[in-house]
């Protein structure tokens, strides 16, 4: 059954971009999948979304791009009537020791999961504020707050995003929109597949829980901070998992 709402997720076509989807679609969320890569996934998404009764489309945009942004924004808010939830959860990773990383390797990383997350915001927040209504929730990442060997264009990424969170936070409350952060750990995703087995290992030994977390963990959350039931919690930055950064 529908809620009247609709929610942009960018990255949406694999991973936690694809179960936050997803569950916002069972929630009754018109779901628009945005992807920039590959196109078989995100039909693929919203293939599963439909089978399951829910409904959505596709969008192909560059997040990177402010003014592909600007129009891709536009369109839809204009079509649906609003946008009114925004998942900030398109972003890449270039790991490799600071010593290593190239400038490109650094720029494109903050420019798709920082710089995107900052042209999907500004031009949605337009919208939500005409109709006093909102919520914007950014993954962001353990490595965000913990800073992580090998990932220092990530993590800066990851780090501003909670930034990026925390000013919208208090730019936007009074309109009625809420802005928060989800910070997951290791999750089982593609991301996290290409890691070797003695990595896996070592990483799971550092984890209170013992295990890695599942997409459908961030998904919940995800769900419930765009939720009436969240309709007071804003800037903040709610970590999923395991208990490994506290």
């Amino acid at each position: 059954m529908q809620n009247g709402k609709t929610a942009l997720v960018t990255g949406a076509g694999r991973g936690i971009g694809r179960a936050i989807a997803k569950r916002l679609a069972e929630a009754g969320y018109y779901v628009i999948i945005n992807y920039n890569g590959s196109q078989e996934a995100a039909e693929a998404a919203l293939s599963e979304i439909q089978e399951a009764g829910g409904a959505g489309e596709t969008s192909r945009c560059d997040v990177s791009d402010y003014a592909a942004c600007e129009t891709m924004i536009k369109e839809l808010a204009e079509r649906l009537g609003s946008i009114d939830v925004l998942v900030n959860n398109a972003g890449i990773t270039r790991d490799t020791l600071l010593m290593r990383m190239s400038e490109e390797d650094f720029d494109r990383v903050l420019s798709i999961n920082l710089k995107g997350a900052f042209n999907c915001t500004k031009f949605v927040s337009k919208y939500m504020m005409k109709k006093r209504f909102g919520r914007i929730i950014s993954i962001s990442s353990v490595s965000g707050v913990m800073g992580n060997a090998g990932q220092a264009n990530y993590a800066a990424s990851k780090a501003g995003l909670i930034g990026l969170t925390k000013s919208v936070a208090r730019e936007l409350a009074g309109r009625n929109i809420t802005a928060n952060a989800i910070a997951p750990g290791f999750i089982d995703t593609d991301m996290t597949a290409v890691l070797g087995e003695k990595l896996k290992e070592g990483v799971t030994d550092a984890i209170p829980m013992k295990r890695f977390g599942k997409p459908e963990d961030v998904a919940a959350l995800a769900a419930f901070l765009a939720s009436e039931e969240a309709n007071y919690i804003t800037g903040q930055v709610i970590a999923v998992d395991g208990g490994m950064s506290m």
